[in-house]
């Protein structure tokens, strides 16, 4: 099978549903390709081209780039390419933030262990890390996304949880607002997906 040719049908496939879903404007750059391409072999489990670009299958992704260049409507469109059993649930960190205000720290438990009574915890990818602020709650200030990647990452371990994220945070801004900590965590469980700093933007 060339995988060549079928990458780049699947391509044009993604960019049908996103025209779809982002309207007439929605493009996929031939600059993006080679990101598109890590994506797809990591979302379609092609452990050979995962292989080639050094992609490890057990972890989740970490999608870093500047304002607008695609992020997230890129993960949007991966989970049409996601089998059942693997699929994820994009949520904006900002809602994150503003439900913790609301409800405290079972938000925490929410996006991490999972809610009571459903058995598994479930595959989210946070979009937009670092978009969130510290919050307080009955005046306890707290890093909400922190304590989450910080739970996720003992599930990781004894459960092969997977966390995705987007974020325009680089790896040095990451520690600076999620401590050192949680930065060499996300070593573990993430792998790394960025875009050109010089990437156009696409809103």
């Amino acid at each position: 099978m060339n995988t060549t040719l079928s990458y780049l049908e699947i391509i044009a496939w993604l960019e049908k549903k996103g025209i779809e879903l982002y309207g007439k404007k929605f493009k996929i750059l031939e600059s993006d390709h080679e990101i598109i391409y890590k994506l797809i072999a990591y979302f379609l489990k092609d452990e050979q081209t995962c292989y080639q670009f050094n992609i490890d299958l057990e972890k989740g992704i970490l999608l870093t780039g500047p304002i607008g260049c695609g992020k997230t409507s890129l993960m949007n469109l991966m989970k049409y390419l996601t089998p059942t059993e693997h699929k994820f649930y994009v949520k904006p960190c900002r809602d994150i933030s503003f439900e913790f205000i609301q409800d405290g720290y079972q938000i925490i438990h929410k996006y991490s262990i999972g809610k009571l009574y459903h058995s598994e915890p479930r595959t989210y990818c946070f979009d937009d890390l670092g978009t969130e602020n510290n919050l307080k709650y009955f005046g306890n200030e707290c890093n909400v996304m922190a304590e989450i990647l910080l739970s996720r990452y003992d599930l990781f371990i004894s459960k092969k949880l997977k966390t995705h994220i987007t974020t325009n945070l680089s790896a040095s801004e990451i520690e600076t607002h999620y401590g050192n900590r949680v930065r060499s965590r996300l070593r573990e469980t993430v792998n790394l997906i960025a875009f050109e700093k010089t990437a156009q933007d696409k809103r």
